[in-house]
């Protein structure tokens, strides 16, 4: 589950192609199937948005939850793909985007009716 978060003026306009670019690099470097976007967007009015002055309107927070087991080579370099992707796409500056991997055991996760620890038929890897 991603939750992305910005001020509504800015994200709205940008949210298919902010998701299609955190879609792209789920499945580069996590290996991601096409149908497992699972996203969330935030708009919020600019008055519900505080942010560090030294950041622009286009501030933009990016929650992404996942399951424990990948290596801290493959996280760093989601972060980092998602900094260039995003720059070079949307024209957002890495200055103006933050974040955040959250990564829970597999016991801690529900969908389908079952816990994360006990579906043994996902169609990508978590450890990588």
């Amino acid at each position: 589950m991603i939750v992305i978060y910005g001020i509504k003026a800015n994200l709205n306009p940008i949210k298919l192609q902010l998701s299609n670019v955190i879609h792209g690099c789920m499945q580069s470097v996590l290996g991601m199937p096409e149908d497992k976007r699972a996203q969330r967007f935030i708009a919020l009015d600019a008055e519900d948005f505080y942010y560090p002055a030294d950041r622009s309107a286009a501030y933009t927070v990016i929650e992404i939850n996942i399951m424990q087991g990948r290596s801290v080579k493959t996280k760093k370099a989601l972060i980092q793909l998602l900094f260039q992707r995003i720059e070079e796409q949307l024209n957002i500056a890495p200055i103006d985007i933050e974040i955040t991997i959250k990564e829970q055991p597999a016991h801690c996760w529900g969908f389908r009716g079952m816990t994360g620890d006990e579906a043994h038929d996902l169609t990508y890897k978590v450890q990588v």
